[in-house]
């Protein structure tokens, strides 16, 4: 048998797990184009019904370039970003027990969407001290298989996977989800002892410019992977 030479090696490695990856990134902007889409049509259903009861409950939408884009809610601004490059889980990640990639390791490549969850008041009063949250990570193969992970009703979906190919109905829930998440993520006042001291120089800025650090756990831990925060 010929000795592969560090030619083949590159070659192999280009055509296997690069050609991969390209192909995830198309598929990823794909899922995110959908996902703007299903934005604006959340925004103009909603908002038909909203705006009958109270204008200042409507949904605003907008596009914030080719790589993120937001939805206000309430209160709330929801933002999702694509991130532009591909990622392979590291090995303790729990997708490894799945069948699926036991049996393509290739699969394991995904494209990756963020979810944060920020004050809406936080970026119109550019509060740049205030704090957001990852709320949730779609996942997209080569194969656009996909799965969620996140908080609450974003769930763990690590059994789909591979089984289910995303389609705009399921970009859909997932930003539905998202939104009810945010939705039941109350902002908490912080302790009282962590915020009963501070500075002429602190106060004066705040005065000025209201950049009281805020978010909605201010004070208190944040986990992914605690279903009470």
């Amino acid at each position: 048998m010929k000795k592969q030479t560090a030619k083949d090696l590159i070659i192999s490695t280009l055509i296997d797990k690069s050609r991969t990856k390209q192909i995830v990134y198309e598929n990823t902007i794909e899922v995110f184009s959908y996902l703007k889409e299903a934005l604006k049509d959340i925004c103009n259903d909603y908002n038909k019904q909203l705006k009958k009861v109270d204008k200042r409950l409507l949904l605003e939408y907008k596009d914030r370039g080719a790589f993120e884009t937001e939805l206000k809610v309430a209160g709330d601004l929801i933002i999702y970003n694509m991130h532009t490059n591909v990622f392979e889980f590291d090995k303790g990640h729990g997708v490894w027990k799945t069948s699926y990639l036991k049996n393509d390791a290739l699969s394991s490549y995904c494209g990756v969407i963020n979810i944060y969850n920020f004050l809406a008041d936080s970026f119109k009063y550019n509060r740049v001290d205030d704090l957001g949250y990852l709320i949730g990570r779609i996942y997209i193969n080569k194969e656009r298989h996909y799965f969620v992970e996140g908080k609450r009703q974003l769930g763990y979906l690590y059994n789909n996977f591979g089984e289910e190919v995303i389609t705009k109905e399921a970009v859909k829930n997932v930003i539905e989800s998202s939104i009810l998440y945010c939705l039941d993520f109350d902002l908490l006042i912080p302790p009282y002892d962590s915020v009963k001291i501070t500075s002429v120089a602190n106060m004066k800025e705040n005065i000025n410019k209201s950049k009281n650090q805020t978010g909605k756990r201010l004070g208190f831990q944040f986990y992914v992977d605690d279903d009470k925060a």
